[in-house]
């Protein structure tokens, strides 16, 4: 008579549950063998994930969602992600920055993680202080954004008529004169207005204009010597 030897039956979600805290390598390796485990859950819909985070088993948390595509938010029975049962800043923070996980998934009671933590646990929790250093920091950021001026949009002035030339530079009060003639400034901002600005017939007249105001002719009409301040 010979005696047949048969496989050990597959572990269940439950055995792996039991073992999470004191033998997370023998979960890699029944993940490996086993993925369908992976997403799986118990009675009350706590997984691996949700495992993994409370006893701080961060190998065991990067494989499951990493390797094995599991909900980094994956929910139970009470609607609590994962985040709901990290006991320090540490995993928290883990799970956030690093996986991508959504802090602001609310239980069926309507609460965060940061709210229920730190109402079951009191607000010096170090996880309710992660949380709530990330939503202040976060809501700041966002409201900095709305309150942030619009920038003007900035246009490149006209170009300037053939044969025409300005350099730019600093003057000596003294040496500066009085403010720019307001005539003058208008007339030129009438003329870069014109539809016709860019044609033959614009660029005559802005030279005309720009001869009238070097030379000096016109002052008498406007009553101030252009001539100085636009040397």
């Amino acid at each position: 008579m010979t005696s047949t030897q048969h496989s050990p039956p597959p572990p269940t979600i439950d055995l792996l549950l039991n073992l999470i805290d004191t033998r997370p390598q023998s979960i890699l390796n029944s993940l490996s063998q086993h993925p369908q485990l992976a997403a799986a859950s118990d009675a009350h819909g706590y997984s691996l994930v949700h495992a993994a985070v409370s006893y701080n088993q961060l190998e065991v948390l990067r494989e499951l969602v990493q390797k094995h595509n599991v909900d980094v938010n994956l929910r139970d029975e009470d609607d609590e992600s994962p985040l709901f049962a990290a006991e320090n800043a540490g995993v928290a923070s883990f799970l956030v920055q690093e996986l991508g996980a959504d802090w602001t998934v609310r239980n069926t009671e309507g609460k965060t993680a940061e709210e229920k933590i730190g109402g079951e646990e009191g607000e010096a929790n170090e996880v309710y202080q992660y949380l709530r250093r990330l939503r202040i920091g976060y809501s700041g950021a966002a409201r900095a954004d709305l309150e942030a001026p619009e920038k003007e949009e900035v246009h490149p002035p006209p170009p300037l008529p053939d044969g025409v030339k300005i350099n730019m530079g600093t003057m000596e009060e003294d040496a500066a004169g009085t403010a720019p003639d307001p005539e003058v400034r208008r007339r030129i901002e009438e003329l870069a207005a014109r539809d016709d600005f860019q044609t033959e017939e614009g660029q005559r007249k802005l030279r005309e204009l720009v001869t009238e105001v070097v030379t000096g002719i016109g002052s008498e009409q406007t009553g101030r010597s252009v001539r100085r301040r636009l040397d």
